[in-house]
């Protein structure tokens, strides 16, 4: 967007009179470059997409419905665009219309240079104030990028502590979070911040290994091991000797192969499939799973034992819904990367967008948001990413729809009622965390202990 210092692009749109009438009082072109376009309507959105419009001049045709049809279809198309409406003496409602619709501001005639020109003042300065923002939003993002991981959430700052510290004095170090949570990018950065960062971190992906090929993966084998061993093969340990290696989802671990791993972690030795003598390692081993490795104990799916010598240390990564703080840091962060990767300039997410991410519980978590902002940055024709850029089902998604709504057994209640019951749902959702619960609402947190005042709803669990 151009703001601040910059040319801001601005269409005229109606006709000749109009055309006329308006130049007469508009500011320096050094600050504004102006477009005419004769009143057609086929044209508007075409123009407003080629010039880059910022800032769009449309008169009042003395019917409300055609006027507020033209404002739906603009902001449907960009709802950061500004709107100048001039026009005859109007009544209060109608202008609360036509400001609810999109506009930013209407203008009655007759004008007067220091009318129009202190609007486009007023405009300027909002541009300037919006890019002060972003400026600010992306200092704040590398002030709180760490080792590629971008996080303000006090838990995960608090991980951050606890990596540096630990990095170099634990052997075994179990990351555990839902699927999505970025257990790989933790991983990654202890590697940055371990001695032996010189070398690369090896991966193992559990959950694509066939059972019978653990050990030939993880520990090599011997030419004649088995059929089709026709040379020796180096595992992944071997691979990742004087290292690190990053076992993920290590629930998936077969039993017989856990016995060998956990001979790695007590002797730092193994044998190769096939091999009658024994490899001496030096390796770092960082588990990650999605799994309650407790509750796979018990249920005797995972040995006890190596739970014990990997569970040294764990970092426990929350899930995106209970760190919303985090995702508007993380939608910069990604469409950066993908303005990079697909050679576009897209500044950020509408308000809507902003809304729904804040609502939408990311069962996904951060791979979700990331592959949500790569389709929607890949599909996205203008310089921010709306609703219709979104995959359908969040495009659909509203947080009530659910089976297990708090209204689904009225039929018929107030406003007052569903509020009520929908501010005590939301409440006991977030643990009754105020901020939380407010952000989701979109009110601030004064206005949220004005509800529960009015409703009598109790600050306790």
């Amino acid at each position: 967007m151009n703001t601040g210092e910059q040319t801001i692009a601005t269409l005229i749109y109606g006709d000749k009179n109009f055309h006329s009438e308006i130049l007469k009082y508009l500011p320096p072109e050094e600050n504004f470059n102006f477009f005419l376009l004769e009143a057609e309507p086929e044209k508007l959105i075409p123009a407003l997409k080629e010039k880059n419009i910022r800032i769009l001049l449309l008169p009042y045709p003395g019917e409300l419905a055609s006027l507020l049809e033209i404002l739906k279809k603009v902001k449907n198309f960009d709802p950061l665009l500004e709107i100048i409406i001039i026009g005859r003496e109007l009544d209060t409602e109608s202008k609360v219309q036509l400001l609810n619709q999109g506009a930013s501001i209407y203008v009655e005639t007759p004008l007067s240079p220091e009318i129009l020109q202190g609007v486009f003042k007023q405009i300027r300065k909002k541009f300037s104030i919006r890019r002060a923002t972003f400026q600010l939003e992306k200092k704040l993002e590398k002030k709180y990028s760490f080792y590629g991981i971008v996080s303000k959430n006090p838990a995960m700052l608090e991980i951050f502590s606890l990596i540096e510290k630990i990095a170099n004095h634990f052997t075994t170090i179990l990351i555990t979070g839902e699927t999505g949570t970025g257990k790989e990018m933790i991983a990654r950065a202890i590697r940055q911040l371990c001695a032996t960062a010189n070398k690369e971190l090896v991966i193992c992906d559990c959950t694509a290994i066939p059972e019978n090929l653990f050990e030939s993966e993880l520990f090599g084998y011997k030419k004649g091991a088995f059929t089709g061993a026709t040379h020796d093969k180096i595992g992944l340990f071997e691979m990742a000797n004087q290292g690190m290696i990053f076992l993920d989802e290590i629930g998936e671990l077969p039993l017989s192969i856990q016995a060998k791993l956990l001979r790695v972690i007590e002797y730092h030795e193994f044998r190769p499939l096939g091999s009658s003598q024994t490899k001496k390692v030096k390796v770092k081993i960082i588990a990650a799973t999605s799994r309650n490795l407790r509750q796979e104990v018990k249920q005797n799916r995972f040995r006890e034992d190596l739970f014990h010598r990997l569970n040294k240390i764990e970092i426990h990564l929350p899930p995106l819904r209970e760190r919303p703080d985090d995702i508007p840091l993380l939608v910069r962060h990604f469409l950066e990367k993908f303005n990079h990767k697909f050679d576009k300039s897209i500044k950020g997410v509408s308000r809507n967008v902003q809304k729904l991410f804040l609502k939408y519980d990311w069962p996904g978590n951060i791979r979700e948001l990331e592959n949500v902002l790569e389709r929607a940055a890949l599909v996205a024709s203008r310089d921010f990413i709306d609703l219709a850029d979104l995959p359908e089902y969040l495009q659909n998604y509203f947080p009530l729809k659910s089976k297990k709504s708090p209204f689904a057994h009225h039929e018929l209640a107030s406003l007052d009622e569903m509020e009520k019951e929908y501010i005590t749902y939301l409440l006991n959702k977030t643990n009754f965390n105020l901020r939380k619960t407010a952000q989701i609402l979109s009110i601030s947190r004064t206005t949220l202990y004005h509800k529960l005042k009015k409703y009598n709803i109790p600050l306790n669990r």
